[in-house]
């Protein structure tokens, strides 16, 4: 089965770049933290694919005691616990939130090693209702965690399609020199996630880039602002010119970036 050139897209972004988030999220929420503190077992999500070597594409999680280890492009041979799709186009439509009884994983583990099953589920389950929210969280905890994974799931969504060949984004880094592009927002240095792209490369870090000044930077004065971009709920250009998005460098990089962003949105949906 061919698949075609947005499957495969939105499957490497949910794979490398959302959950990979399962880590951020079991570790920065204390109620989920705990519940991994004594559990030691791989926990990997999968998708059948004829296409691929071995049948199968997977990202596992190696979870010891509550220290997590992410490995991406790889199938792990026994996991303890797995949530295997029945192909590509079923996990998209799952993660994507379309879920029915042809999308829904088959569930390895349950039994055997529930304890972990029900952590990872819970944890699965917190990033998909934040990644699907609507509208902003009421706390300020919910609000930083959700920008972060905005800004987590961005910067490795690009760097996966650039590595990927994608046209638009991998012609951009082919032209580019040495260059760092970052998302920010002020007062939460912590919540900072960034993209270096040199001829053709790139690569996507958390946190704040220190060995130079990013050469762009995508910059929200609070909170709120943020989560209003990345909500799609306020429009960019009033942002600008109301202050709560600042562009520190030239605004056509600003747009490249914006719609960077969009791409990645809509082959999340």
């Amino acid at each position: 089965m061919l698949h075609t050139k947005e499957t495969l897209y939105a499957s490497k972004i949910f794979f490398n770049a959302a959950l990979p988030l399962v880590k951020v999220i079991a570790t920065d929420v204390p109620s989920l933290k705990s519940q991994f503190d004594k559990l030691t077992g791989v926990v990997q999500i999968s998708a059948l694919d004829p296409d691929t070597a071995g049948g199968k594409v997977a990202t596992s999680f190696e979870i010891t005691q509550g220290e997590w280890n992410v490995v991406l492009d790889s199938v792990h041979e026994s996991p303890d616990v797995e949530l295997q799709f029945k192909s590509l186009e079923a996990m998209n439509s799952f993660f994507a939130g379309k879920m029915s009884l042809g999308t829904l994983p088959k569930m390895k583990g349950v039994f055997s090693s529930f304890g972990l099953f029900k952590a990872f589920l819970m944890t699965l389950l917190k990033m998909s209702g934040l990644l699907g929210a609507k509208e902003p969280p009421k706390d300020e905890e919910t609000k930083i965690l959700l920008v972060k994974s905005f800004f987590y799931l961005l910067s490795s969504g690009i760097s996966q399609l650039n590595k990927m060949g994608h046209e638009g984004i991998h012609d951009w880094a082919l032209k580019s020199p040495d260059r760092v592009y970052s998302w920010a927002v002020d007062g939460y240095p912590q919540i900072s996630a960034y993209l270096r792209v040199k001829a053709g490369q790139s690569r996507a870090g958390r946190g704040e880039y220190k060995r130079a000044m990013p050469f762009f930077t995508l910059r929200f004065n609070n909170l709120d602002s943020a989560l209003g971009i990345l909500l799609d709920t306020d429009d960019m250009l009033e942002a600008l010119k109301a202050g709560r998005l600042i562009m520190d460098g030239a605004p056509e990089f600003g747009g490249q970036i914006g719609g960077f962003m969009l791409e990645i949105a809509a082959l999340a949906k």
